[in-house]
């Protein structure tokens, strides 16, 4: 055994000893093989010839109807494309794109407001300042009771997942993009709000306590010092919801609003399953772009701090 061998086997053995980690490492793997037991995941019954046949014959149903019968033409190809974009691929994208940067927006309004209700540093009698003297019982109770309101608020709206929302909005506004537009919203008004509650609290005080003491009020705080210090974490925040907004814009179509997924299910209704693989991908390929349209404006904003 050389030397060096030996100095790592004898620091191997002189290494801190996590029994905790030991011990929580087994706990997750008796989890999992008792949930694998449990829920009865058995490999035979998937890899059965059934299932198989079953696969392969989903498989080459995934290829473009016109090319099934004969050779690769790309020529039919590019119609059958053409057709299909021009029916309801276009504007289905398009109503999906609008959808999540409507939601977007309106969760992003939403959340600053309550953002800023929620962080226990600016809803406060003295904000940024130790207060000079005790304020009265009301004045505490006052805000005491926005803090606990918004985030009690926000912990309730983000708690109902975006389907349900859209699920109880269809009974108001009917089949229209109103629905996915506002469950969207709402659900994301208490993730952003949550999040740039946090970001208000861990915000440098030095400079907002200087104006405070300077007899600013409150709202020329937010404006003049508390927004331009939060506004590009704010942003990162944003472009990371613009993109989920996406994703669930696609599947929350499939409640009856024509973004892609209800053009999605209703090609799985018909059993055309190439109209649904190419819908599949048209809405991978907007979260693609959406993806790289946020990683581009996260860099942007990192690259100016």
């Amino acid at each position: 055994m050389s030397r060096h061998t030996e100095a790592l086997t004898r620091l191997s053995k002189q290494r801190p000893k996590n029994r905790s980690a030991r011990w929580s490492a087994l706990a997750l793997a008796l989890l999992a093989a008792g949930s694998w037991i449990a829920g009865d995941f058995g490999a035979d019954s998937m890899l059965s010839e059934r299932r198989l046949a079953n696969m392969q014959r989903f498989l080459l149903e995934l290829w473009p109807h016109p090319l099934q019968p004969g050779s690769f033409d790309i020529s039919v190809l590019l119609l059958w494309v053409r057709d299909l974009m021009g029916e309801k691929g276009f504007e289905a994208t398009v109503t999906t794109l609008a959808i999540s940067v409507a939601a977007t927006f309106l969760a992003g309004c939403g959340g600053v407001i309550l953002a800023l209700g929620a962080a226990r540093t600016l809803a406060t009698p003295s904000p940024f300042l130790p207060p000079s003297r005790s304020p009265g019982w009301p004045v505490q109770l006052f805000w005491s009771g926005i803090v606990v309101g918004c985030r009690l608020f926000m912990i309730f709206v983000r708690a109902i997942p975006e389907y349900i929302w859209a699920f109880l909005l269809l009974a108001i506004f009917g089949p229209t993009s109103w629905p996915l537009v506002l469950a969207l919203a709402i659900h994301n008004t208490g993730i952003l709000g949550r999040l740039g509650a946090e970001v208000v609290e861990n915000t440098e005080s030095p400079p907002l306590s200087t104006l405070r003491a300077l007899g600013a009020t409150r709202a020329q705080m937010v404006f003049s010092a508390l927004f331009p210090l939060t506004f590009s974490r704010f942003l990162l925040f944003f472009f990371y919801r613009w993109e989920t907004c996406v994703r669930e814009a696609t599947v929350l179509g499939m409640l009856g609003i024509s973004s892609l997924g209800f053009w999605i299910q209703d090609a799985r209704a018909r059993n055309h399953y190439d109209e649904m693989f190419f819908l599949i991908l048209l809405g991978g390929l907007l979260v693609l772009i959406g993806d790289l349209v946020s990683a581009a404006a996260r860099e942007w904003v990192r690259r100016q701090n």
